[in-house]
């Protein structure tokens, strides 16, 4: 999640605030040690129901607007709001038993995540892939630690879990600060880029939130899905998950991984593929896995969207996003262009794609907001439920592989976040007090009419 902290908010502004960023987390990093200790002996004097309260307010408002996500978000939304909910009341239950099922849902969680990224790290050998597997076998050993009841019997679940997010945060926090401190001023600020991407002094200032997406008028940056189900040729079998995420096969057991591709009104279009056509049947699928040079292979650019959607057909989704910086996506295609080599799993199609967009959108919101941006554009951020969306999303394709599916929810959560919406809990709020207020109006009406009804019925009868 730093990363894209960083991403988003750009070295200027980080810059100014780095000593305020280590003094935070350091101070957070004692906390978290302070909670740690204070859980170990079974008698915990940290406010638990404070946090599970606010664990409920949180899963409620996600489950809230969760049904606004698309995809994966929604899925996301769903999974965290449900997690969380249920966290807050076996906290508040505070028996026995709830600390127990909160401990084997934490040992769960953890282990889960533990062995996908260990069997992913394994499995791919990408870049770094020892410190990804040590990371796994610490998270398999979090999970063991959870599930057995030493040394509070299972009372000080929450109390861990809390230091270990406080703890982790800060060191986030610092590691962010620092890095920013070492980094220079990226120098595609300097360029002449076009200054409706650039943070200038104007009359009319740009706005900082956005209804919707960009209309199709509008000048905006464009990310192209071609869906593996979609591009097949033939229909597909359905493997839920694996179908949106990894890749269809078809009833000939054909295999397609799908395509994406990155579109700018500038001219640039990053389209990354094999010149050869490279064999995705299921015998060979898993050795191609391994993000390896023994699997690198000629890879060509397509010249643009049109003679692309020609030769095969059109992108099956599309993400537009306005707030983006030409100078500094200009500046990475002309680098990244210069090596067409092609790999299945750390430079494919959605990889070129996910370091194109996020050249594009680097400094999106700090530059958005201007020079005067302060603390509450950090703030708003980091509260915002799709930067934690995005950081999930990014750890699962830098762990594995990028892959059309996880690109098309990444670029939706980043649009969302480089173009900001108005925050989902007041609108769908908003949304409430208007039904309600809509179901009295439509109820006082109809009192009126049953009224007014009433008194032109005559209350007798004359005799027959």
């Amino acid at each position: 999640m730093g990363k894209l902290v960083l991403l988003l908010l750009g070295l200027d502004y980080l810059h100014k605030r780095a000593r305020a960023l280590v003094i935070t987390g350091y101070l957070l990093v004692f906390l978290g040690v302070v909670v740690l200790i204070d859980a170990t002996d079974g008698v915990a004097y940290f406010p638990l129901e404070l946090f599970a309260i606010l664990f409920i307010i949180d899963g409620v408002s996600t489950l809230l607007i969760a049904q606004s996500g698309v995809g994966g978000q929604r899925v996301l939304r769903y999974a965290k709001g449900i997690f969380v909910l249920l966290a807050g009341i076996l906290v508040l239950a505070g028996h026995h038993h709830g600390h127990f099922v909160l401990s084997m849902i934490f040992g769960l969680l953890f282990l889960a995540d533990g062995l996908m990224q260990s069997i992913s790290a394994y499995v791919v050998r990408y870049r770094r892939w020892r410190y990804v597997l040590a990371s796994g076998i610490a998270e398999i050993l979090l999970a063991i630690f959870f599930f057995q009841p030493y040394p509070t019997h299972y009372v000080g679940t929450v109390p861990y879990c809390i230091a270990l997010f406080l703890i982790f945060a800060g060191l986030k926090l610092v590691a962010l600060a620092r890095r920013v401190r070492s980094l220079k001023s990226n120098p595609a600020l300097a360029t002449n880029a076009r200054p409706d991407f650039m943070p200038t002094k104007v009359a009319n200032p740009r706005p900082t939130t956005y209804d919707g997406p960009p209309a199709d008028s509008e000048h905006a940056l464009t990310v192209h899905i071609w869906t593996p189900s979609g591009s097949a040729k033939t229909e597909t079998r359905n493997y839920l998950l694996v179908n949106r995420y990894i890749a269809a096969v078809d009833i000939n057991g054909v295999v397609s991984t799908g395509h994406a591709a990155l579109e700018s009104p500038e001219g640039v279009y990053v389209s990354l593929y094999p010149a050869q056509e490279i064999d995705h049947s299921p015998e060979q699928f898993g050795n191609l896995l391994r993000a390896t040079d023994a699997n690198n292979v000629p890879g060509k650019f397509q010249p643009d969207y049109a003679t692309e959607s020609k030769a095969w057909c059109p992108s099956t989704v599309q993400v537009r996003i306005r707030n983006y910086d030409a100078a500094k996506l200009q500046a990475f295609w002309d680098e990244y262009r210069q090596n067409t080599t092609y790999n299945l799993t750390y430079r494919n199609c959605s990889t070129s794609v996910a370091r194109a967009l996020e050249a594009a959108v680097d400094g999106a919101v700090g530059h958005l907001h201007g020079p005067n941006a302060g603390w509450t554009v950090l703030l708003r951020l980091l509260i915002t439920p799709e930067l934690w969306v995005a950081a999930q999303i990014r750890k699962r394709a830098v762990t594995m592989a990028w892959t059309p599916g996880l690109m098309l929810d990444y670029a939706r959560a980043v649009s969302m976040l480089a173009d900001p919406r108005p925050f989902g809990w007041w609108k769908v709020s908003q949304s409430a007090i208007r039904k309600i207020a809509a179901m009295r109006a439509g109820w006082r009406a109809q009192d009126r009419e049953a009224a007014s009804h009433h008194t032109e019925t005559p209350t007798s009868r004359e005799p027959s």
